[in-house]
Protein backbone atom coordinates (compact mmCIF):
# COMPACT_ATOMS: atom_id res chain seq x y z
CA UNK A 1 0.00 0.00 0.00
CA UNK A 2 1.44 3.30 -1.59
CA UNK A 3 0.64 6.46 1.37
CA UNK A 4 1.07 10.07 0.42
CA UNK A 5 0.63 12.89 2.73
CA UNK A 6 1.21 16.32 1.96
CA UNK A 7 0.26 19.49 4.38
CA UNK A 8 0.79 22.97 3.63
CA UNK A 9 -0.16 26.42 6.03
CA UNK A 10 -2.52 28.80 4.67
CA UNK A 11 -2.86 32.51 5.95
CA UNK A 12 -6.67 31.60 6.35
CA UNK A 13 -8.84 30.94 9.40
CA UNK A 14 -9.96 27.45 9.31
CA UNK A 15 -13.65 28.24 9.60
CA UNK A 16 -13.10 30.49 6.27
CA UNK A 17 -10.97 27.75 4.08
CA UNK A 18 -13.37 24.97 5.22
CA UNK A 19 -16.11 27.12 3.80
CA UNK A 20 -14.52 26.84 0.56
CA UNK A 21 -13.34 23.24 0.71
CA UNK A 22 -16.36 21.96 2.84
CA UNK A 23 -18.87 21.31 -0.08
CA UNK A 24 -17.86 17.59 -1.66
CA UNK A 25 -18.93 19.47 -5.23
CA UNK A 26 -17.20 22.39 -5.45
CA UNK A 27 -14.05 20.80 -6.45
CA UNK A 28 -14.32 23.13 -9.51
CA UNK A 29 -14.34 26.52 -7.42
CA UNK A 30 -11.31 25.96 -5.63
CA UNK A 31 -8.86 23.32 -7.50
CA UNK A 32 -7.30 24.35 -10.79
CA UNK A 33 -7.44 20.57 -12.07
CA UNK A 34 -10.86 19.85 -12.15
CA UNK A 35 -12.96 21.20 -14.77
CA UNK A 36 -16.65 20.36 -13.72
CA UNK A 37 -18.32 18.21 -10.82
CA UNK A 38 -21.97 16.90 -9.91
CA UNK A 39 -23.20 14.69 -7.18
CA UNK A 40 -25.04 11.58 -8.64
CA UNK A 41 -28.83 11.35 -8.24
CA UNK A 42 -29.27 14.51 -6.90
CA UNK A 43 -28.23 13.51 -3.42
CA UNK A 44 -26.66 17.10 -0.89
CA UNK A 45 -23.30 17.12 -1.86
CA UNK A 46 -22.64 16.49 2.22
CA UNK A 47 -24.76 13.71 2.51
CA UNK A 48 -22.10 10.15 3.70
CA UNK A 49 -22.44 8.12 0.75
CA UNK A 50 -23.01 10.74 -1.91
CA UNK A 51 -20.84 10.17 -4.88
CA UNK A 52 -19.05 13.10 -7.16
CA UNK A 53 -18.79 12.69 -10.77
CA UNK A 54 -16.17 14.88 -12.14
CA UNK A 55 -13.94 15.32 -15.15
CA UNK A 56 -10.22 16.59 -14.86
CA UNK A 57 -9.02 19.47 -16.94
CA UNK A 58 -7.34 17.10 -19.50
CA UNK A 59 -10.52 15.16 -19.64
CA UNK A 60 -10.26 12.16 -16.85
CA UNK A 61 -13.05 11.14 -15.42
CA UNK A 62 -13.41 10.35 -11.87
CA UNK A 63 -15.74 9.47 -9.44
CA UNK A 64 -15.52 9.64 -5.47
CA UNK A 65 -17.78 8.41 -2.89
CA UNK A 66 -17.78 10.66 0.59
CA UNK A 67 -17.13 8.57 3.38
CA UNK A 68 -16.72 10.73 5.75
CA UNK A 69 -17.42 14.52 6.70
CA UNK A 70 -16.83 16.41 10.21
CA UNK A 71 -17.63 20.01 10.85
CA UNK A 72 -16.04 19.74 14.31
CA UNK A 73 -12.92 18.52 12.67
CA UNK A 74 -12.91 20.53 9.99
CA UNK A 75 -11.94 16.47 7.61
CA UNK A 76 -13.79 15.09 4.77
CA UNK A 77 -12.67 11.41 3.85
CA UNK A 78 -13.46 9.71 0.28
CA UNK A 79 -12.58 6.70 -2.03
CA UNK A 80 -12.45 6.22 -5.59
CA UNK A 81 -14.69 4.59 -7.28
CA UNK A 82 -13.46 4.79 -10.56
CA UNK A 83 -10.66 6.81 -12.23
CA UNK A 84 -8.19 6.74 -15.24
CA UNK A 85 -4.93 6.85 -12.63
CA UNK A 86 -4.81 2.85 -11.82
CA UNK A 87 -5.13 3.08 -7.99
CA UNK A 88 -7.21 0.61 -6.14
CA UNK A 89 -8.46 0.57 -2.65
CA UNK A 90 -7.90 4.67 -2.70
CA UNK A 91 -8.86 6.39 0.01
CA UNK A 92 -8.03 10.39 1.21
CA UNK A 93 -8.67 12.55 3.73
CA UNK A 94 -8.07 16.69 3.80
CA UNK A 95 -8.31 18.18 6.64
CA UNK A 96 -7.61 21.52 8.30
CA UNK A 97 -6.34 22.39 12.31
CA UNK A 98 -7.06 25.89 13.02
CA UNK A 99 -3.42 27.41 13.91
CA UNK A 100 -3.96 29.58 17.34
CA UNK A 101 -0.96 32.20 16.15
CA UNK A 102 -2.54 34.52 13.43
CA UNK A 103 -5.27 34.00 10.91
CA UNK A 104 -3.98 30.74 9.65
CA UNK A 105 -4.75 27.09 9.45
CA UNK A 106 -2.59 23.74 8.82
CA UNK A 107 -3.61 21.90 5.82
CA UNK A 108 -3.15 17.90 5.66
CA UNK A 109 -4.21 16.26 2.74
CA UNK A 110 -2.95 12.32 2.78
CA UNK A 111 -4.12 9.14 0.34
CA UNK A 112 -3.33 5.25 0.48
CA UNK A 113 -3.93 2.81 -2.71
CA UNK A 114 -2.53 0.23 -4.39
CA UNK A 115 -1.60 0.09 -7.78
CA UNK A 116 0.88 -1.69 -10.29
CA UNK A 117 4.60 -1.27 -8.30
CA UNK A 118 6.10 0.17 -11.57
CA UNK A 119 3.61 2.94 -11.35
CA UNK A 120 4.12 3.87 -7.92
CA UNK A 121 6.60 6.51 -7.81
CA UNK A 122 4.63 8.48 -10.96
CA UNK A 123 1.35 8.16 -9.32
CA UNK A 124 2.85 9.13 -5.73
CA UNK A 125 4.26 12.27 -7.61
CA UNK A 126 1.01 13.26 -9.58
CA UNK A 127 -1.06 12.74 -5.93
CA UNK A 128 0.74 14.69 -4.10
CA UNK A 129 2.06 17.17 -5.99
CA UNK A 130 -0.72 17.63 -8.71
CA UNK A 131 -3.61 17.06 -7.10
CA UNK A 132 -3.29 17.42 -2.98
CA UNK A 133 -0.71 20.71 -3.72
CA UNK A 134 -2.02 21.91 -6.59
CA UNK A 135 -5.42 22.38 -4.02
CA UNK A 136 -3.22 23.83 -1.33
CA UNK A 137 -1.69 26.33 -3.22
CA UNK A 138 -4.58 27.31 -5.49
CA UNK A 139 -6.28 28.13 -1.60
CA UNK A 140 -3.10 29.46 -1.07
CA UNK A 141 -3.65 32.25 -3.61
CA UNK A 142 -7.40 32.59 -3.47
CA UNK A 143 -6.75 33.42 0.24
CA UNK A 144 -3.82 35.53 -0.10
CA UNK A 145 -5.96 38.86 -0.80
CA UNK A 146 -7.67 38.35 2.52
CA UNK A 147 -4.70 37.95 4.10
CA UNK A 148 -2.79 41.02 3.11
CA UNK A 149 -5.76 43.26 3.57
CA UNK A 150 -5.99 40.97 7.21
CA UNK A 151 -2.50 42.09 7.88
CA UNK A 152 -2.67 45.61 6.55
CA UNK A 153 -5.80 46.48 8.80
CA UNK A 154 -4.22 44.69 11.84
CA UNK A 155 -1.02 47.61 11.92
CA UNK A 156 -3.87 50.26 10.99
Amino acid sequence: MIRVYVSSVIEASGDSVWSRIRDFNALPQWHPGIADSRIENGEPSDRIGCIRHFHTRDGGLIRERLLALSDYDYSCTYEILESPMGVADYTATLKLTPVTDGNRCFAEWSAEFDCDPSRESALAELIGQGVFQAGFDALKKQFAGGAAAWRVAGRA
